[in-house]
């Protein structure tokens, strides 16, 4: 009996160990994950714009040369608008000479009295963040750098990015520039971007201009007789100290350093079809911005799966019509126009669901809509609402995601004689409850 009973307690505790084991290894796991010591860093999903995890995301801090994704952006614009093509040429004037000859800056040599074509520039700013090159596009597009920092601000503006502030097109510190600072600009000024503003940046380099990520994903480059490697140690490089640094799907996108903005990065990376994008920045190491990114590319391809959880022609139960007045009908279904898919956490399908939002113009007093209503008029938008825990909204500064609300039938209006009946009607309706009301105050 003894022995049975010592072999029942061996067993007890070999399964509370297992099992305290196995609840508590998730939890030890996403607190390391989550525990980052870069001053800010954000993470977002790149289809949809949703946030992922945010650390002090709206800060706003030098980015370094994390500047020069506008720059590309702005590149790439110009390319597609016709302004000038990937063959277009241009000479080094001195400026651009100058910083590129400076041994404190990145930059791998120009030749003064040569012409670059556009792609050669380009490909040395993405891969190598060299600043000359930099320069030197900004002038083909602007005329001068001070020029193409008002378009970059333009820009940022025209994007959303909030709290963003461009002081020149390469990142450096304009003290660093001496009497070739930007025209229009602080002498002693630097750009300012937060997390979220270097992501949304990104989002939209990525969608706008795929085709910058051939580029970013590049692991060397020839350039003026000269190999050159790019800066982002999570590509498949050879040497081996960096293979550590590898990570699946990487191809971009931009490095930066510079001593006030210490060690910053954005990167991002695709994994059967869903690319995330992240951003660290003040972080203490070329090795910390790397491995804090993979720890933030983990947590989101790790923790996070894309689920429609609502689709298109959706319909709340309690609210699937909305009376019609002057009308054929007495009433219109009413249906989301698309589908509601995001990226989201195991097991919290039941913590969403939608809210509608009528737009009031189209309805009158009664909060009935006015016909006639064509098939697919919106008639308001449906918001998905989050009831969880730590909800970061989304890229473009909302809160939640909407789609527009829209009626599913058309509802012609009623001919003169229909409506003449209802007003007869509604008149005597009228009159009855009148008299039905003072008669039952004689007996009151």
């Amino acid at each position: 009996m003894k022995q049975i009973f010592s072999k029942l307690i061996i067993m007890l505790l070999a399964v509370f160990v297992i099992t305290a084991s196995f609840i508590s290894q998730p939890l030890t796991t996403q607190a390391q994950e989550l525990d980052l010591p870069a001053e800010s860093a954000i993470l977002v999903d790149a289809e949809t714009g949703k946030v992922l995890f945010a650390k002090d995301a709206d800060m706003a801090l030098p980015p370094a040369s994390m500047t020069k994704m506008m720059t590309e952006y702005l590149v790439l614009e110009a390319i597609e608008n016709g302004q000038i093509t990937w063959e277009t040429k241009t000479q080094i004037s001195d400026y651009p000479y100058s910083i590129s000859a400076n041994p404190e800056f990145s930059g791998i040599g120009l030749t003064q009295d040569k012409q670059y074509t556009v792609k050669e520039l380009y490909e040395a700013m993405a891969i190598f963040s060299d600043n000359g090159t930099t320069i030197a596009l900004a002038e083909l597009i602007a005329g001068s750098e001070g020029e193409f920092v008002k378009l970059m601000n333009q820009k940022a503006d025209e994007m959303g990015l909030p709290d963003a502030s461009f002081v020149n097109a390469t990142g450096l510190e304009n003290s660093y520039l001496g009497d070739n600072y930007p025209e229009g600009t602080d002498p002693n000024g630097n750009n300012l971007l937060s997390a979220r503003s270097l992501a949304l940046l990104a989002y939209n380099l990525v969608n706008d201009f795929p085709h910058a990520l051939d580029i970013s994903s590049r692991i060397e480059d020839d350039f003026e007789g000269y190999k050159v490697e790019n800066l982002n140690w999570m590509l498949p490089h050879e040497a081996s100290f960096l293979k550590q640094f590898y990570y699946e799907g990487m191809d971009g996108l931009k490095t930066g350093y510079t001593e006030l903005a210490g060690y910053t990065f954005t990167g991002t990376a695709e994994r059967d079809g869903h690319r995330l994008i992240t951003v660290v920045m003040r972080t203490d190491s070329k090795e910390a911005r790397f491995q804090q990114t993979a720890q933030l590319m983990d947590y989101g391809f790790k923790q996070f799966e894309s689920k429609e959880l609502f689709p298109a022609g959706y319909q709340l139960d309690d609210q699937k019509t909305l009376p019609v007045a002057k009308g054929k009908e007495d009433t219109v279904g009413i249906s989301t126009r698309e589908g509601f898919t995001i990226p989201i956490k195991a097991g919290e399908e039941e913590l969403y669901h939608i809210e509608y939002k009528l737009d009031e113009s189209k309805l009158n007093e009664d909060g009935e809509l006015i016909a006639p209503i064509e098939k697919g008029d919106k008639i308001g938008t449906a918001e998905l609402v989050y009831s969880g825990e730590s909800d970061y909204g989304y890229i473009f500064n909302a809160d939640h995601a909407e789609v527009d609300l829209v009626a599913d039938a058309t509802v012609e209006k009623a001919n003169w004689f229909m409506l003449g009946l209802g007003a007869v009607g509604d008149f005597f309706s009228g009159i009855f409850t009148s008299i039905v009301d003072t008669v039952k105050g004689w007996f009151s």
